[in-house]
């Protein structure tokens, strides 16, 4: 059976960083791209971050980019988010998903794997 299982979230300060890990069991993702969506109360799943197969390629929501790093050790089956210079809209309940496809994208419909999620709160 495929699990996802995010871990690392938690509190902290506005500026501050979190590092995410989720790591998958029950079949190897070498072969898949993975991403980061997030959810906040009362609004819709939102993209994040994306990584194609081979960890070269990347892409990110604007609202991140320059702030946040995904990245994949294949070796250990497991996908990262540092997270830095966070800030309050920056809360949320933080997903990670594989995609069927080598490359990723921004949809959620393209994701057919998702972990249970791990809370983020940014707040003094």
């Amino acid at each position: 059976q495929v699990q996802l299982r995010e871990t690392g979230g938690g509190l902290v300060m506005p500026g501050g960083s979190l590092r995410l890990s989720c790591a998958a069991s029950g079949r190897t993702f070498s072969s898949n791209a993975m991403g980061w969506f997030r959810q906040a109360p009362g609004q819709e799943r939102e993209y994040v971050a994306s990584i194609t197969w081979s960890g070269i390629t990347t892409s990110y929501a604007d609202s991140v980019k320059g702030r946040f790093t995904i990245s994949r050790d294949n070796a250990k089956n497991t996908l990262y988010l540092q997270m830095n210079t966070l800030k309050p809209e920056d809360t949320a309940v933080y997903y990670c998903a594989v995609s069927p496809g080598r490359w990723g994208s921004v949809l959620i419909s393209e994701y057919d794997y998702w972990g249970q999620g791990t809370q983020v709160t940014v707040s003094s």
